[in-house]
């Protein structure tokens, strides 16, 4: 077995590969770019060592300083983890000539199934169901449009070296095709070097189950069962779980004897993931194999009991696989959900910032356990345009699914995460839709389930209310305890009546004025009035406020009791509590009287990133809705749209430029009306 390993990644893979090494006896080193000077990866590890800037291609796509990292600390092995240099086979066929075990697959199974063309052609042989399409190299548009043109719409657009849902796109109408094949191109060659696409047919109510798979050096293979990864945004998974729902013994049997076939056509060493498009009927065609671990590997762990990083590691030291076929068994079910910086209601766009409030439910990392947390970060971390959205993996597990869905239902209540947009109340959202609790999947489930998951909250705003209330003259009383004379007190003492306080309030959008009045010293009346300034038509509900622990607070409104939790910076307010959660603002007109909001005539980047493409001059007119530019952050395209008729006055930007949030790239100048007198 090794005695130390290089990780060659970043982020909660890196972590949780550090943290079964150290289980197992085994040293580790991490790298780290600019960005990630003192991430938890680092600090995980025993050593490490600086690699380059933050962006990967400066550092973690930088596969000589890796190597040599390894070889300057002695390491005898290098984990890729999922990314990055996971699926490179120049990089393991470095590693090899360097002395080095790369702890993955042989670099010839690497591309053997590397190209998803090249793969599918292998599969074909193998007599594996493949989807109608054209795998081949000839690239040209006119010619991919006609082949297109001739499988009939929709299809779908592929990059032959990519993974993960870049460079993929979902094409419904001829017109289309070509300004889809030019984003997938530009996409695909930005993330893996290589342009070349895939034509297939878009299978219709389609689901994803990838099967696990796993070899030795010594010719054994298991498949360690399967996993439903249907609920996807953008091509990317939001949700796996194991086993899939609905998976029948025989069918399971079926598809786990087409992975490991996969697998054996191509020599393969170590964790592989055979991925499947399933039709409703259950019908299953061969998509792609990935050669790496996948980042939902811990619901097959949760099921099986087993660590796959553990058989990672003992594989590649040349032991044969720990257990055989027949001693693999699935035990209850878990489900796994990403936890993203990213805005849902905006087209699920990546979010970046610092996270001021990182509270995680209470979990045993990498042990099957009820609930798991597998995360990079911590609180106060930045999240940064270089890398991947994702900010942790938050996994369950239960008796069945009906457990398994109501233990990840509580998890999220006490996933708390400020400073930042995140996808937390989504899951919660996608997890309480009519379609996921009773398995009724697809990748189009989000689309289906739109008008639900995206509905504006129904947050009572009372609650609301009485717990920004509570977390409000919290702060007060701490910030006077050191005062003892009695003009610095906020207890509400008056000599003749009772004291009162009027608060307006923003909470998503909606705006209230509410009326506290104090009873006694922890017990008052609240009137809530939604409609404006007049309170006097508000009910009166009586109000106890016990503090319970920094941040949480026990309340009593009415005749009903909540524990919330209340996290404050400035005016802005979140509240969390196990029936959702919720942000609001204290109103202060005074304090943004100057504020300028008309934004007329710019158009600016959403995030920071590069921009990737141009598609106006100065000059030309533009409609409404009209793609102008192409920026790239997150190792994802976004796509900026004129917002109004006119004429591109200015470019601001050029190719290439690397633009932070919020800076202007175009402007465009309202056309005048015809009809307008000169």
């Amino acid at each position: 077995m090794f005695t130390k390993i290089l990780i060659a990644n970043r982020g909660e893979i890196a972590c949780r590969v550090a943290a079964t090494a150290r289980r197992m006896g085994i040293r580790t080193v991490a790298v780290y770019s600019d960005a990630d000077a003192h991430a938890a990866h680092v600090q995980a590890c025993d050593e490490a060592v600086h690699i380059g800037g933050p962006a990967p291609r400066d550092s973690y796509l930088q596969a000589d300083r890796i190597l040599a990292a390894a070889l300057a600390t002695g390491a005898q092995a290098v984990h890729p983890g999922y990314g990055f240099m996971s699926e490179n086979e120049d990089f393991a066929q470095a590693c090899a000539k360097a002395g080095v075990v790369f702890i993955g697959p042989p670099a010839s199974a690497i591309a053997a199934m590397g190209s998803k063309s090249a793969a599918k052609a292998l599969m074909e042989k193998a007599n594996v169901p493949l989807v109608p399409g054209y795998h081949g190299d000839k690239q040209d548009l006119a010619f991919l449009k006609e082949q297109a043109d001739r499988m009939g719409y929709p299809v779908l657009i592929k990059a032959s070296a990519g993974g993960g849902g870049k460079g993929m796109r979902a094409v419904q109408a001829s017109a289309d095709f070509e300004a889809a094949l030019a984003s997938c191109k530009r996409e695909a060659l930005a993330s893996f070097g290589d342009d070349h696409v895939l034509v297939e047919r878009y299978v219709t109510r389609p689901r994803h189950i990838e099967i696990q798979v796993f070899g030795d050096t010594h010719g054994n293979y298991v498949h360690l069962f399967e996993r439903d990864c249907s609920v996807q945004r953008r091509h990317q998974k939001v949700l796996e779980e194991a086993p899939a729902p609905g998976m029948t013994a025989e069918r399971r049997a079926e598809m786990g004897a087409a992975a490991i076939a996969a697998a054996r056509s191509v020599g393969y060493v170590g964790a592989g993931t055979v991925e499947f498009i399933a039709e409703q009927d259950g019908k299953f065609y061969f998509m792609e194999m990935n050669t790496r671990l996948q980042v939902e590997h811990p619901v097959t762990e949760a099921i099986t009991g087993l660590d796959l990083v553990e058989w990672q590691l003992r594989v590649a030291a040349g032991e044969p696989l720990p257990k055989q076929q027949h001693e693999l068994a699935i035990r209850g079910h878990a489900i796994e959900a990403r936890i993203c910086a990213e805005n849902p209601a905006n087209q699920f766009l990546p979010a970046t910032g610092k996270m001021n409030v990182y509270r995680t439910p209470t979990s045993n990392a990498f042990q099957v356990a009820p609930v798991r947390v597998d995360s990079g970060v911590r609180e106060g971390d930045e999240i940064t345009p270089y890398y991947d959205s994702m900010i942790a993996k938050l996994i369950v597990w239960g008796h069945n699914r009906e457990q398994a869905l109501a233990q990840l239902d509580a998890a999220l209540s006490e996933m708390h995460i400020t400073g930042l947009a995140n996808n937390v109340a989504f899951l919660r959202r996608v997890v309480s839709s009519q379609a996921f609790s009773q398995a009724d999947l697809d990748t189009a489930l989000i689309e289906r389930e739109r008008e639900h998951l995206f509905a504006p909250s129904t947050a009572a705003p009372d609650w609301t209310v009485a717990a920004i209330m509570a977390r409000q003259m919290a702060d007060e009383a701490q910030h006077t305890s050191s005062r003892q004379d009695i003009w610095h007190l906020h207890d509400g003492w008056r000599v003749h009546g009772v004291a009162r306080r009027h608060v307006q309030l923003d909470i998503e959008g909606q705006r209230l004025t509410a009326v506290l009045s104090y009873v006694a010293a922890d017990q008052f009346e609240l009137q809530v009035n939604p409609a404006g300034p007049d309170t006097a038509s508000a009910a009166s509900q009586t109000l106890r406020i016990r503090r319970l622990s920094g941040d949480r607070f026990d309340l009593n409104l009415g005749a009903q009791r909540r524990t919330v939790s209340v996290y404050r910076d400035g005016e802005q307010f979140h509240v969390f509590a196990p029936q959702g959660q919720v942000q609001a603002r204290l109103m202060d007109p005074l304090a943004h009287a100057g504020d300028d909001h008309s934004g007329s005539g710019k158009l600016t980047a959403l995030m920071p990133g590069r921009v990737v493409a141009l598609l106006v001059q100065a000059g030309q007119a533009v409609k409404a809705g009209q793609p102008v530019a192409v920026t790239e952050a997150m190792k994802m395209e976004h796509t900026l749209n004129a917002p109004a008729d006119g004429i591109v006055s200015e470019v601001l930007c050029a190719v290439g430029d690397q633009v932070p949030e919020g800076a202007e790239l175009l402007r465009i100048e309202a056309q005048a009306n015809p009809g307008d007198a000169s």
